[in-house]
């Protein structure tokens, strides 16, 4: 199946997936939240598929500023759930990509060097955007 995604589709797909990094990030602020983004738009950028193009694409126009985790909350967890809307309607194989490269971003992003697990606060917001995927 052949996937047709618009400039503003691609947008909420990179808002999403960014966004989900972003999140972690922020919810890391007694770790090394440059890490956690590195870590985590690595995953992105490797992604393959339909959605790796649309994520190796420049990201202008998304917009992942907030004065708080919240407020950056309130914009990315609905993009999340609206990316995999959009993408169960065209490809559900492809809704599947995106849902596994946002998890094996978090993932990769959460991980730790020595093997610790992450914090209640990192926990909790992976728990968040894996509802969010989860609710289309």
């Amino acid at each position: 199946m052949t996937i047709t995604l618009t400039d503003q589709d691609k947008l909420t797909l990179r808002t999403a997936a960014y966004g989900a990094v972003t999140l972690l990030a922020a919810a890391d602020a007694g770790g090394s939240p440059h890490k956690v983004a590195t870590k985590g738009s690595i995953a992105l950028y490797s992604a393959t598929g339909p959605i790796g193009h649309v994520l190796a694409d420049k990201s202008t126009g998304v917009d992942l500023n907030g004065k708080s985790v919240a407020a950056i909350a309130d914009h990315v967890l609905p993009a999340l759930t609206a990316a995999m809307s959009l993408l169960k309607r065209q490809d559900p194989a492809e809704a599947g990509n995106f849902r596994q490269t946002v998890l094996v971003a978090v993932e990769a992003a959460t991980r730790t060097d020595q093997g610790r697990q992450p914090s209640p606060t990192v926990a909790d917001m992976t728990r968040k955007i894996t509802e969010a995927l989860d609710a289309a």
